[in-house]
């Protein structure tokens, strides 16, 4: 079996994390997400693989012709981003009879492939699962396991069923007889797979738990808690970490090479913490922190569920339910308010829409390479873009722009692009 991961477009309510790279590139334990994605249909004996990606090509840059994984990678390019059916017909060239479609955050999905890999003879079959958010999502009309229509986004209580499409299809070259019919537009897949439907059996496989999902930034905290709760079951701590003997660890903790834990040190798994990072004297680091390679936790500081990139560094603060790109440098007392004061679900502005997350705690985004100056407070669910420089004191109320220099003074907040 032949397997396609679709990467490419823009990722745009990825902000302001994926910029410079496609959003699968950032990394969780120690490697990208998509890299988890090729275990798992290693796991599922699927080898060769071919990547959609966009033009920048960083996934070719980065993954290379996955032969140190021992796996088969080929790449298409999608030149502009016009939807998944776009991207699948730049790879029909390369693709057998039958073939998987998925997206590169199906972390854990060997078991689901597998199942899925041994459906009947049906041109199409789609995989299916229940969510209380039909408004997010492509919603399926079924008879039993038999899809007779698909619809997308539908109004509140028109919805055909609860089941909704979960990103893994079993597709066949006939596809794209019914997609070459359909005028381009953002959702011609799904309207093919609709046209497919009419005349064919196209047929569901339904599961119980909704699969992760990579629309938005905080989509991450779920992926990280569900590869921890997979791979770190106990403490593993590389030879050439240092220890304080004062140092507490408890539970499952993952700790790499010259790694540095200073005197009293606290860290409570399960958690992440890569290689060359340093956690300083009385820091606290816990429940499910991943901390990339070279990250530094100064003295006195908190982390809690949060996500720090390669190369990060805090001193002194409190760092909840947040996550921080690659290179961005963040001053004393700084604190990241993660809990509304009426204890609401926080709902961050995205794309000038506000977004519910469903989530009651939810701290700062903040994008790569920005800097932010002492005893700063962001406010719940605030994204803060690229190359920032956040000024001593300020308080951070709303997005933020990339290449934004952003200083609160005591009776007016001063913004300005760079």
């Amino acid at each position: 079996m032949q397997a396609v991961i679709l990467a490419a477009g823009e990722s745009s309510r990825f902000w302001p994390l994926a910029e410079g790279a496609h959003k699968s590139l950032f990394s969780l334990l120690g490697k990208p997400i998509i890299v988890h994605t090729l275990a798992a249909l290693q796991r599922a004996q699927i080898e060769e693989i071919l990547i959609v990606q966009s033009p920048d090509r960083a996934l070719e840059r980065g993954l290379g012709d996955g032969s140190q994984w021992r796996l088969k990678l080929s790449y298409a390019v999608q030149e502009q981003p016009r939807g998944m059916g776009d991207a699948l017909r730049c790879a029909q060239a390369l693709l057998r009879e039958r073939f998987l479609v998925l997206n590169p955050q199906h972390i854990s999905g060997d078991r689901l492939i597998s199942r899925l890999m041994q459906s009947d003879d049906a041109p199409a079959v789609l995989v299916g699962c229940p969510t209380e958010r039909p408004q997010e999502y492509g919603m399926l009309k079924l008879e039993g396991d038999r899809v007779i229509d698909l619809i997308e986004k539908p109004a509140p209580g028109t919805e055909p069923s609860r089941t909704r499409v979960a990103g893994i299809y079993l597709l066949s070259q006939s596809f794209f007889d019914f997609y070459r019919r359909i005028p381009e537009h953002p959702y011609a897949f799904e309207e093919a797979l609709r046209e497919m439907m009419r005349t064919h059996s196209v047929r569901v496989l339904q599961i119980d738990e909704e699969p992760p999902t990579l629309k938005y930034p905080w989509d991450l905290f779920a992926l990280a808690r569900r590869l921890m709760d997979k791979e770190i079951t106990e403490q593993k701590i590389a030879p050439s970490a240092q220890i304080h003997k004062s140092a507490l660890i408890e539970g499952p903790v993952w700790i790499g090479e010259q790694t540095k834990i200073l005197e009293h040190a606290v860290i409570k798994g399960p958690c992440y913490i890569g290689n060359r990072c340093i956690i300083g004297t009385g820091s606290l680091v816990r429940d499910y922190a991943n901390l990339e390679d070279g990250t530094v936790i100064g003295a006195h500081a908190e982390v809690a569920r949060s996500i720090f990139e390669k190369d990060c560094s805090t001193h002194s603060g409190y760092f909840g339910d947040s996550i921080f790109a690659e290179g961005v440098k963040i001053g004393a007392g700084t604190v990241t308010a993660n809990v509304r004061n009426d204890r609401k679900t926080i709902r961050p502005t995205v794309k000038g829409q506000r977004i519910e997350t469903g989530l009651h705690k939810l701290g700062a985004i903040v994008g790569r390479e920005t800097h932010i100056g002492i005893c700063a407070m962001l406010m719940p669910g605030v994204l803060i873009g690229a190359r920032c420089e956040i000024g001593p004191g300020t308080l951070v109320l709303k997005n933020v722009e990339s290449n934004t220099r952003y200083y609160a003074k005591p009776k007016q907040i001063i913004s300005q692009r760079r």
